[in-house]
């Protein structure tokens, strides 16, 4: 009996184990992407880090890395957001033009929303640190390439304007919708989230979708 009794409590202090583990690693996320926007990701220390997150700096370490390590994670929030996937594919089944662009648009502003923070760190920290540059060049092409299919589907509609190749479509879609105009819009001209996705879903169908005088 004891020796049951005890195999059926290891799983228990396994999971208590696993919880706090994953606990004190969202804290120290939290805490270093706090510390980046208000003081910057070239000011913070792991030190500091550990001290907002209320943790020791070998914990830190142990749990999410150094400071790259940790940007990296937060960075690939967005990346890994399933309102991706449920964006594309939105976009992959609208069946006109303007829902597919409407649907993109929304997409794309829901993740910048929601990860407008760890952008705007990113940007900063990619003029100090050759490695965080690297990898916000990744992101940016992964970011395009999902406005690639926005691209494709109106080709496949029949409805990108003639003469308008598909990587000249992206361009004007990453224009649009890419990193920068969020930021720009948002954060500096004080637009509102609606504003700028009704917006931009405007200038993408005026720009990239045919219209009766084209035919």
């Amino acid at each position: 009996m004891s020796a049951r009794s005890s195999g059926q409590r290891r799983p228990y202090r396994n999971d208590k184990r696993a919880e706090a583990a994953a606990g004190t690693r969202t804290a120290i996320l939290e805490a270093a992407l706090r510390l980046f926007v208000v003081h910057g990701y070239a000011k913070v220390t792991i030190g500091d880090i550990a001290r907002e997150a209320g943790t020791a700096v070998p914990t830190v370490y142990a749990s999410t890395g150094g400071k790259f390590a940790i940007l990296n994670v937060l960075m690939n929030r967005g990346v890994d957001d399933p309102v991706v996937e449920r964006t594309l594919d939105a976009v992959r089944t609208a069946t006109d033009a303007r829902s597919a662009v409407a649907a993109m648009a929304h997409g794309v502003r829901l993740d910048n929303e929601r990860h407008l923070d760890v952008v705007q760190v990113m940007i900063t920290a990619a003029a100090v640190e050759q490695r965080v540059e690297d990898e916000l060049h990744q992101v940016a092409i992964a970011y395009r390439g999902s406005l690639g299919v926005l691209a494709e589907h109106l080709a496949e509609l029949g409805a990108l304007r003639p003469g308008l190749s598909l990587e000249r479509a992206t361009d004007i879609l990453w224009f649009l919708f890419g990193l920068p105009s969020w930021r720009l819009f948002v954060a500096e001209l004080d637009w509102s989230w609606d504003e700028a996705e009704r917006w931009l879903a405007e200038q993408a169908i005026a720009a990239l979708v045919t219209s009766p005088t084209d035919r």
